[in-house]
């Protein structure tokens, strides 16, 4: 099973020590942040334990985690993610950020449909799910657009990373027989 995943633009790969730095600008970026479950990265030592955690991932199976690319220069511009991966349920969580300059150009799409491809192709998941604050309308979007059907919403799941509060989170759902990759 190859770790690396393509799309029309993009290529996904394993995260690596190179990706420190534009790893650190993605998860520093308050306004990135804003809808994540936790604070913007303030110490590069964030990042390096990050992609620590990522290539320990990789090792034991528990989660794959690329870092989305253009294939031109190779710049991690944002990861996309299988994480809680249940093999006995055929299941998984998805997870996606992308560089604030990338939005609104389709890359999050695109590495989410590759990383939907090989989670329900070579992984042989039965379902996928997503957990999204009900305020990010755009990752809401990419999601439906993909397919993804609201399922419901838990109250108060999560903590605030300021402190100030509790969020909802929106359940959505993909099962692999409603999976179709998009043109």
């Amino acid at each position: 099973m190859s770790a690396i995943l393509a799309s029309p633009r993009l290529r996904l790969r394993p995260p690596c020590a190179g990706d420190l730095e534009p790893l650190y600008a993605v998860f520093s970026d308050p306004e990135a942040l804003r809808w994540w479950s936790h604070p913007p990265w303030t110490e590069r030592a964030q990042a390096q334990a990050y992609l620590d955690a990522i290539a320990a991932g990789w090792r034991d199976g528990s989660f794959r985690q690329w870092a989305i690319v253009e294939p031109a220069d190779d710049v991690l511009l944002g990861t996309v993610t299988l994480w809680a991966l249940d093999p006995r349920h055929a299941r998984c969580e998805l997870g996606f950020m992308l560089r604030r300059d990338r939005w609104g150009r389709g890359l999050g799409t695109e590495a989410v449909a590759a990383a939907l491809d090989h989670g329900f192709g070579a992984l042989g998941l039965h379902r996928i799910e997503a957990d999204v604050d009900p305020g990010n309308a755009a990752s809401l979007r990419l999601l439906e657009r993909l397919g993804f059907v609201r399922e419901g919403r838990a109250r108060e799941r999560w903590a605030l990373s300021d402190g100030s509060g509790r969020a909802d989170g929106v359940l959505l759902g993909l099962l692999a027989r409603e999976w179709r990759r998009p043109a």
